[in-house]
């Protein structure tokens, strides 16, 4: 057999160890089950070094999703890991705990006639992260929609909802999947988010919803909000159909009521009907996990709610996926009783505070230029003007060799030919971090600027 032969065979067909006899040296096969048991302590360590093959993910710049929690949350969901959150009969404790977040987040919203005594009060459900609750959300709206075509004797086979082509793909995995016809408002150079003016344009009578945005993935922009409200508010006054309003807070609803507690984004808005938001993202928590919550139980259709009795009661469950571990809850609880509101505050306005610093930083760096500045929500996107000799992408490059994963995209639908970077600054991105990160962002564009060309190609925009 050759060299090339059997280089090509230890890649694609097993996968060698790299001890030489303490943990065992025979191949491991990669796409099939092995013939033979190993050792506990070397099947470990034969992963563990796999996996030192990631990016870091605490220098990992580009996802939302938290990498650091407290030790202590960390000991309560490894010893939760086994708990499955679907038996709320055999595990109640952990189905009071679920309860108890879903009420804390509907309080937070400001859902109207919440019982602080009674969870049950509260309408909603935990999810993995806001692509389950986005789904679920939008089956409300489709089901009320169709409810009242059909009892005025109208069409309901045609449903449609507003959104702009900023939102995350989740929403068109919704579209398509369920049925629904997806109108995307464009964005363009300049403006990412969508404007009121696009939303009356685009509404009409088969419209079950207008998706609104806190917190953009692109930007980190909040869209206008109370604006698309007061323009929904006059097509109905006016006799148009009366559309509700979801808001899609994956991102921001658990910073913007601690950054911008006079923002009517939530539930004092009489037009939301509902909200998603994400735990793992900056409700601080490991993924995956995520609520809805509707503005009362009228909003969620009953005959969306099913009830089963064979695992020992009679369960009611709203969700795409049945079983799950439990220990994502029990995270997100210790968050919200070892944090409170205080909590909250005091690491979001730390967070905003390093976003805007950073901002301030790279604004000061010749050719760059910010187009937010992290103050919505801590992430913050900037460009590079045109005729450098380099891209944003070279940029993303460079960093990528240095540690940083701090990604590079192209803008949505009618701004493509804008390219941006953005940095999302999270818990465990201190300020010394945000230090370093400056010094060889400065250091990677002078390098670029005197002409060095790493080989990069641009790319669009992977949420």
């Amino acid at each position: 057999m050759s060299d090339n032969k059997n280089q090509s065979s230890f890649s694609d067909e097993v996968l060698a160890p790299a001890y030489t006899g303490r943990l065992g040296t025979n191949p491991v096969p990669a796409l099939r089950l092995p013939d033979s048991e190993m050792q506990p302590e070397a099947a470990y360590r034969f992963i563990h070094d796999e996996l030192m093959l990631d990016g870091n993910s605490r220098l990992n710049l580009a996802t939302f999703v938290s990498t650091w929690m407290d030790p202590e949350a960390e000991k309560l969901m490894a010893e939760t890991f086994d708990k499955n959150m679907i038996d709320k009969d055999e595990y109640p404790s952990t189905a009071a705990i679920e309860s108890r977040c879903v009420s804390m987040v509907a309080d937070l919203f400001n859902a109207p006639g919440l019982d602080p005594a009674d969870p049950a009060s509260a309408t909603g459900v935990s999810t993995i992260g806001s692509s389950e609750a986005v789904m679920l959300a939008g089956l409300a709206m489709k089901w009320r929609w169709r409810a009242r075509r059909e009892a005025a004797g109208l069409d309901g086979s045609k449903p449609n909802l507003i959104l702009g082509s900023n939102v995350q793909v989740v929403w068109e995995k919704f579209c398509r999947y369920f049925d629904v016809e997806a109108k995307y408002l464009p964005m363009e150079k300049g403006r990412y988010v969508i404007t009121p003016e696009q939303v009356r344009d685009a509404a009409d009578e088969n419209t079950i919803g207008v998706c609104a945005i806190l917190g953009t993935t692109f930007t980190g922009e909040f869209e206008p909000i109370e604006e698309i409200s007061a323009v929904l508010d006059e097509l109905a006054a006016n006799g148009g159909p009366d559309i509700p309003l979801h808001i899609d807070a994956a991102s921001g609803g658990f910073v913007a009521p601690f950054l911008h507690p006079d923002l009517v984004w939530d539930f004092r808005n009489p037009r939301v009907v509902s909200i998603n938001v994400s735990g793992h993202k900056y409700g601080l928590t490991y993924p995956g996990i995520g609520f809805v919550v509707w503005r009362d139980k009228e909003q969620l259709p009953e005959e969306l709610v099913f009830r089963v009795n064979y695992l020992g009661g009679d369960m009611p469950t709203f969700t795409l996926n049945f079983s799950r571990p439990g220990n994502q809850v029990v995270g997100q609880y210790y968050n919200f009783i070892r944090l409170g509101r205080d909590g909250y505050r005091a690491i979001m306005e730390a967070l905003r505070d390093t976003a805007v610093w950073l901002s301030q930083q790279i604004e000061k760096i010749d050719g760059l230029s910010i187009i937010s500045d992290g103050s919505a929500i801590p992430v913050l996107a900037f460009e590079l003007e045109e005729g450098r000799g380099y891209t944003v992408f070279d940029i993303s490059h460079e960093l990528r060799s240095l540690g940083w994963q701090v990604p590079a995209y192209t803008m949505p639908a009618d701004a493509e030919e804008v390219a941006v970077l953005r940095i999302v600054v999270r818990e465990g991105f201190s300020g010394d971090l945000a230090g370093k990160l400056m010094d060889d962002m400065r250091s990677v564009c002078a390098k670029l600027e005197a002409g060095a060309r790493p080989n990069s190609h641009s790319q669009h925009f992977a949420h």
